[in-house]
């Protein structure tokens, strides 16, 4: 273990010492009207609910640039067959929800949290996603999270379910403050539901077709209204699966905007023979992401939408869009382990401080940038290559993601994600994984590095992609606006030109 090891923004750090001296070189320059370290929460959230979200990546999407979310796979059990779903053990090569390379005891798995904890500063939430369902294997998670906050009473605690066991723990999870919930709903129509779910157990008797899934959706509903009742933030998943829910999903995000969900996250089914579902050996194919965008597109005005979901493994650790479980498998954890909570402690302040100035900084930029651009221009895409924290600081050929931003006179906005193949291979690109990298960009003509090298860009330049490193380790928000006021032909913001 490297102790207390964590790169932040392009800083290598390491003790609280060193996180320090990186907060008082990189953090505040106070720029903007904004009081540098304010938690003020943003014009459009209730302080009560900015306060449930601010860290919880998942849940914000300004969230997920800060910080890490960590799940414990305890919870193999599950209640419910899904035609999409198989869970694998034993699999570090694959990244979707179901997969882990290591089942976990309670015990292994708060000892597993400490030592990230202690590794990880930027760790916010500890999340339980089975790899089967956490309500289905409730004594395992109940027990996992007691002996976690035992230790570390800050973390925030998560778990996502498919909500048929749900409702008979929504009081546990009250008198235990989880106030984060993901409930996976697919359908409500159970006509489309038996399309989705083969069999489902309930009550120790097992339902099959349209009688399963009329009893699924019930109860989904039935947690969803308690949760929300409680005040408990509610996530709902739903999976596209093109041709059996896809028009669906619009009825969905109704239904449960209706009841009061706080995110809707629609994800595109990963289908493939390989993994062994229902659908992947039948041939029932993926959205592509245009038919995503396009559902989400027509879901505007419903419940509000999560677009930076990464779909992740059962076992995930790290930022959104990294994956630093193998870094920590039982092997390489020590036998003892004890919590220290200080440089946690001084990442959160330094984030209130960073993520402050940013704000402010965008602020500036929107308004001078809308100042001078008619309100008739057009909408720019821009990929971004970072490694977290806000802004661009991540080498171009280091990327398996890149985030994508809109902008126009009323700002910047992340838009969606696109994952990718890192091509870079001890330094050398390999030819057929860049063109990979090229089809993934479809439709985005630039693209935002901290670095990149004469051969790729000039390959991207060939196939129309405008790759600049001009902006390196400026916040996301800011860079973005300057090459939009650039490509409108006009002078540089204020900032700029000082």
């Amino acid at each position: 273990m490297s102790g207390n090891i964590v790169s932040l923004g392009g800083l290598t750090i390491g003790s609280k010492d060193a996180l320090e001296k990186a907060m008082a070189s990189d953090g505040c320059s106070s720029s903007g009207a904004t009081g540098c370290g304010s938690k003020q929460a943003p014009e459009d959230m209730d302080p009560a609910t900015w306060a449930k979200v601010k860290d919880h990546p998942c849940y914000s999407e300004e969230a997920h640039h800060y910080f890490a979310r960590m799940h414990v796979a305890v919870a193999p059990a599950c209640n419910i067959q899904c035609n999409y779903c198989n869970r694998k053990y034993d699999c570090a090569n694959e990244s979707r929800p179901g997969v882990v390379s290591e089942r976990l005891t309670p015990e292994e798995a708060a000892r597993k949290v400490i030592a990230v904890a202690n590794e990880v500063p930027q760790l916010s939430v500890l999340g339980i996603a089975g790899p089967g369902d956490s309500c289905a294997d409730w004594k395992k998670t109940k027990e996992t999270f007691t002996r976690v906050t035992e230790d570390i009473p800050d973390i925030r605690l998560c778990l996502s379910s498919n909500g048929l066991a749900l409702p008979e723990h929504v009081e546990e999870l009250v008198d235990m403050n989880v106030d984060h919930v993901t409930i996976t709903i697919n359908m409500i129509d159970p006509e489309v539901g038996a399309k989705i779910y083969p069999w489902i157990r309930y009550g120790n008797k097992r339902y099959y077709g349209v009688e399963a899934s009329k009893i699924l959706h019930e109860r989904q509903m039935l947690a969803l209204d308690m949760l929300v009742e409680r005040g408990i933030l509610v996530k709902v998943n739903s999976v596209l699966i093109p041709g059996i829910n896809d028009e669906h999903l619009l009825e969905v995000n109704k239904e449960v905007k209706r009841r009061g969900a706080f995110l809707h996250n629609i994800m595109p089914l990963i289908s493939d023979p390989a993994h062994g579902t229902h659908f992947g050996l039948t041939g029932q194919r993926g959205p592509t992401a245009a038919e995503l965008q396009k559902v989400q597109e027509a879901c505007a005005g419903g419940a509000n939408l999560m677009k930076h979901c990464r779909q992740c493994r059962a076992d995930a650790v790290g930022l959104l869009g990294e994956d630093r479980g193998q870094e920590f498998s039982l092997d390489k954890l020590p036998e003892e382990v004890a919590y220290d909570p200080a440089a946690r402690e001084t990442y959160k302040d330094w984030v209130a401080k960073e993520r402050e100035d940013r704000r402010a900084a965008a602020e500036d930029a929107k308004a001078e940038t809308g100042a001078s651009v008619a309100e008739t221009a057009p909408k720019l895409l821009v990929a971004v290559a970072t490694q977290g924290g806000g802004r661009i600081n991540q080498h171009f050929g280091h990327a398996s993601e890149f985030q994508v931003f809109e902008v126009d006179t009323d700002g910047v906005r992340f838009a969606f994600h696109r994952r990718c193949d890192n091509y870079c291979v001890d330094g050398a690109g390999e030819e057929d994984r860049l063109d990979r990298v090229i089809a993934t960009l479809e439709g985005i003509d630039t693209v935002l590095c901290a670095k990149i090298g004469d051969c790729p860009r000039e390959t991207l330049a060939e196939a129309g992609i405008t790759v600049l490193q001009d902006h390196a380790y400026d916040y996301i928000e800011t860079a973005v606006s300057a090459v939009y006021r650039a490509r409108m032909g006009l002078a540089p913001a204020r900032a700029e030109r000082a």
